[in-house]
Formats: C-alpha cells, sequence, structure tokens
C-alpha cells in the first residue's frame, strides 16, 4: 500500500457511475454556484453601496456572504468538473488546500452567526447600550477574531491530518476532501486519536455557540412576545426561527459527519450528510438571513433599478450620438 510521502493524489467518490446522472450532478451544482454567487454579489454590491447599510449588521453580513461564496467555491468546482468530465482525481496538494479552506471557511461562518445572534440580542434586549457594546471598533475586533480563530482551526486541523501516515490506499469515500475520510486511510493509531480530540474540542466550542445562540434567541423571543404589534412580532419570529433551523442543520449534519461509529457509516450516508452541511447552509444564508431584511431588499432592489436606469440611459445617448452622427451635413 502507499504511505502519504508516495502518494501524489486521491481519488473521491463519485456521485453515480451513470453518465446522465453525472451530467445531472453537474447542472444541480452549477444553479446551485451561479445562485451563491448572485445572492452573495447582490448582497456585497448592496452593502458596499448604500450608506444606510454601513451599520453592525451590515458589516456583519458583508463578511458572512465573503465566507459563503468561499464554502461553495471551495467544494463544489471540483466536484462540478469531476461530473462533466467524467474523473475522480484530486492532486495530494489540491486536496490538502481543499481541506484547508474548507475548514477556514466553514469556522468563520459558524463564528460570525454567533456574533450576529449576538447583535440582534443586544439590538432588542439592550437597545441603550447598542452603540456602545457594537461600535465600529468593537466590531471590527469580532470579525478579526472570527477571522483568526477560523485560520487557526484550520491549520491545526490541516497540519494533523497531512502529518498522518497514509497506508490504506488513496480513495476517499466522500465527493471532497473531509478529515473523517483522510482519517481512515491512516495506519497511526495516536494520530487518529489526536485528531478525535481535536474535533471533539472544537465540536465542544461549537455546541457551546449553538448554546449561546438558543440562549440569546430566548431572550430575544421574550422581548419581542411584549411587542404590541402583532405584525412586529411576525416579523421577529419569521427571521429569527429560518436562522436557528439553518444552524442546528450545520451543527447536527457537522457533528454526525465528524464524530458517528463507523459501524454505521456507509458512502451514501456520508453523501448525504456532506452536502446538507458543506452546500445547503453557505447556498440557504442569502435567503434565509440577509435577503429577508427588508432594509438590505431596499438597498438592492435601489442598486438594481439605478443601473437599469443607466444602462437605458447610456443606450439611449449612443442611439443618439449614432443618429447625430450619421446625420448629411448642413449645405
Amino acid at each position: 500500500m502507499p504511505n502519504s510521502s508516495s502518494l501524489t493524489q486521491f481519488l473521491l467518490l463519485a456521485f453515480t457511475d451513470r453518465r446522465e446522472l453525472q451530467l445531472l450532478h453537474f447542472w444541480l451544482f452549477l444553479a446551485i454556484s451561479l445562485a451563491a454567487l448572485l445572492a452573495n454579489g447582490l448582497i456585497l454590491s448592496a452593502v458596499a453601496c448604500d450608506h444606510h447599510l454601513h451599520t453592525p449588521m451590515g458589516f456583519f453580513l458583508l463578511n458572512l456572504s465573503l465566507t459563503d461564496l468561499g464554502c461553495i467555491c471551495t467544494t463544489v468546482p471540483k466536484a462540478m468538473h469531476n461530473s462533466l468530465w467524467d474523473t475522480t482525481t484530486i492532486s495530494y496538494m489540491g486536496c490538502a488546500a481543499q481541506l484547508f479552506f474548507f475548514v477556514f471557511f466553514l469556522g468563520v461562518e459558524f463564528s460570525l452567526l454567533t456574533i450576529m445572534c449576538y447583535d440582534r440580542y443586544v439590538a432588542i434586549c439592550k437597545p441603550l447600550h447598542y452603540g456602545t457594546l457594537l461600535g465600529s471598533r468593537a466590531c471590527a475586533h469580532m470579525a478579526a477574531a472570527a477571522w483568526a480563530t477560523g485560520f487557526l482551526n484550520a491549520l491545526l486541523h490541516t497540519a494533523n491530518t497531512f502529518s498522518l501516515p497514509l497506508c490504506q490506499g488513496n480513495a476517499l469515500g466522500q465527493f471532497f476532501c473531509e478529515i473523517p475520510a483522510i482519517v481512515k486511510l491512516s495506519c497511526s493509531h495516536s494520530g487518529y486519536l489526536r485528531e478525535l480530540g481535536l474535533t471533539v474540542v472544537i465540536a465542544c466550542l461549537m455546541f457551546g455557540c449553538f448554546i449561546f445562540i438558543v440562549f440569546s434567541y430566548v431572550q430575544i423571543f421574550r422581548a419581542v412576545l411584549r411587542i404590541p404589534s402583532q405584525q412586529g412580532r411576525h416579523k421577529a419570529f419569521s427571521t429569527c426561527l429560518p436562522h436557528l433551523v439553518v444552524v442546528s442543520l450545520f451543527l447536527s449534519t457537522a457533528t454526525f459527519a465528524y464524530l458517528k461509529p463507523p459501524s454505521i457509516s456507509s458512502p451514501s450516508l456520508d453523501l448525504v450528510v456532506s452536502v446538507l452541511y458543506s452546500v445547503v447552509p453557505p447556498s440557504l444564508n442569502p435567503l434565509i438571513y440577509s435577503l429577508r431584511n427588508q432594509e438590505l431588499r431596499d438597498a438592492i432592489r435601489k442598486m438594481m433599478t439605478t443601473c437599469f436606469l443607466r444602462s437605458n440611459k447610456l443606450h439611449l445617448l449612443q442611439n443618439t450620438h449614432c443618429m447625430i452622427s450619421g446625420a448629411p451635413e448642413k449645405p
């Protein structure tokens, strides 16, 4: 069996062996990628261009959109390439880079979701202290901490995973380079326990963040229930509950993927679980947590209307210029 020093590539798991279904997976992932790029691109443009969105929530939405784009662009393009060209290979360095950026963006994203939950808690439960607790410097520090924590987490996981001696072949039972799939190829019991311990620590931290999110939303709901307007209560609940669903889905599937016992592992189950936590949340976040924001929707509508009017004005000027330049000269 090859060891880690002689490996030059890994074999990823194909979604199916049938060519028709491979092309169907390609078009499905292409649609998901384009939808995510369009939605997150609109959010980034709106937050950057509209000064009304230069708020703590707008700042965190911008960071969240960047991480969503990073998550999608890390795993989906390679899966699309393999489905389109009927191949399953990925280089050793490409696999290491994919694992690093995937863990990095996911870690940053969950940290940002926790921070954004804190933003909503302060805005609703402690509005008088909002400017103090969430000033521009505090927001910058929290965002920097989220990115730095994600980088450190990804660096530790990647360095530990690819330092393991691999002697079980090079076939990964996954459509992208995932830590459990690579650890299965290891023949080092101590290295496996080290990675398991690191994963348990990270899982405990993520569970602590989830408890904080639930506690914050309990306080938010208690404050919202005191709002006399039924429309205001409905708006708050419709914004909070989908966010909790996405966070719960991400946490449950990621924890199950990393900590499930080997006895219940199967290629089809691993594939479904990995799609649920690696592709679905980054794709749904723009719709559930960003585009439901009324101010953001108004800013996007205003930006698109302005671009449309400018395009029509430019087209009209070009037509006028052509008509003038093509007119006969006066005697």
